[in-house]
């Protein structure tokens, strides 16, 4: 596996701050050679990917829960008229809707029949969280982006996280062009969608850099949906990540029970409504990390009541040949969080 180009890590605890930048933003390459052409730094933007799941839209929906304009137990089509039958809001925040994971919209802009039995398996999906951005906007009367301004990232004093195209001067190099996704195209892998890289016509064959690499995002939704499109900065998402540690002193913003229904486990034990669950030792206990990985190389997380923060992000598809996985890049922060808490 080929490490980041760069590479931003920060830990916020009781006992103990870290943080640590080496690398480079942005890349280019000569004679096939990748060299450095950019620092990383604290302040430089990076494409969210899935971490938009929970950043905006699980967080923007405990705010909805909580002022009783969504119910988490209503049927989705009572939000999205003419969408499938059966299917609840908590199934499709513990990805449990049935829908494929992943489906090339910017080919056919129509989502397909469910895939699997609602309510049955965890089977995670962008096209959830694609919905669930619908059912914000159905809700708010409003833009996903505006909404998610007004719901979430103004109140929590988030100045640098938007829906971003373009980001700005300061910011990630994501991907190397849309190779990924032709790739899965053409390999049906993880996939077996009826398509083929030559039925869509417009791949990016440049570097991505301030602009979402997720092809539904970029390609089908012009940069904002409920599954991927947040940029922000390390600085940013400790923040996020401090408030919804401390999430019983924002219930201006939210009701607390609320908060804590979307924090708990659900049928299945690593996730939550809408967050991913981690186990972390810190000290001599077990706690349980909320948070959620995105693709590009980014994961964030809290402890609620517990005052811990943790954000990884990386461009660590910016390498010849595989890259590494962005589960093992935090795991590999989780790990060195307990070892720094054991001599702090």
């Amino acid at each position: 596996m080929n490490a980041p180009a760069g590479v931003v890590t920060a830990v916020r605890t009781p006992w103990f701050d870290l943080t640590e930048c080496t690398g480079h933003r942005t890349v280019r390459w000569e004679d096939g050679v990748r060299v450095g052409e950019a620092p990383m730094t604290i302040d430089t933007h990076h494409d969210l990917a899935s971490i938009t799941k929970i950043v905006a839209t699980t967080t923007a929906l405990i705010r909805l829960v909580s002022d009783h304009l969504v119910e988490l137990d209503a049927r989705v089509r009572s939000y999205l008229p003419g969408c499938f039958d059966g299917i609840t809001v908590r199934d499709l925040l513990l990805h449990r809707g049935g829908l494929w994971e992943w489906y090339p919209l910017y080919i056919r802009d129509e989502l397909p029949p469910p895939r699997y039995r609602p309510g049955r398996e965890r089977h995670y999906s962008d096209l959830g969280f694609i919905l669930l951005g619908r059912v914000i906007t159905a809700v708010t009367g409003l833009p996903l982006d505006r909404a998610v301004a007004e719901l979430v990232t103004e109140p929590l004093g988030l100045t640098s996280t938007r829906y971003a195209r373009p980001a700005g001067p300061q910011v990630a190099m994501s991907a190397r062009d849309d190779r990924v996704e032709m790739g899965m195209l053409d390999s049906q892998r993880p996939y077996p969608v009826p398509f083929r890289s030559a039925d869509f016509a417009g791949w990016r064959r440049e570097p991505v850099i301030g602009q979402v690499c997720d092809g539904n995002a970029y390609h089908a939704f012009g940069g904002v949906s409920g599954h991927a499109g947040l940029f922000s900065t390390v600085p940013d998402l400790l923040r996020y990540c401090t408030a919804l540690s401390r999430y019983r002193e924002h219930d201006r913003l939210w009701r607390p029970e609320v908060a804590r229904e979307f924090f708990a486990p659900g049928p299945d034990a690593q996730q939550a409504l809408g967050f991913r669950r981690y186990e972390l030792r810190v000290r001599d206990e077990t706690v349980t990390v909320l948070g959620h990985p995105g693709y590009v190389g980014g994961a964030v997380g809290f402890v609620p009541d517990r005052d811990i923060a943790l954000v990884m992000v990386s461009n660590r598809l910016l390498v010849d040949g595989t890259p590494v996985s962005t589960d093992a890049l935090w795991h590999e922060l989780l790990k060195a969080t307990t070892q720094r808490s054991r001599t702090a």
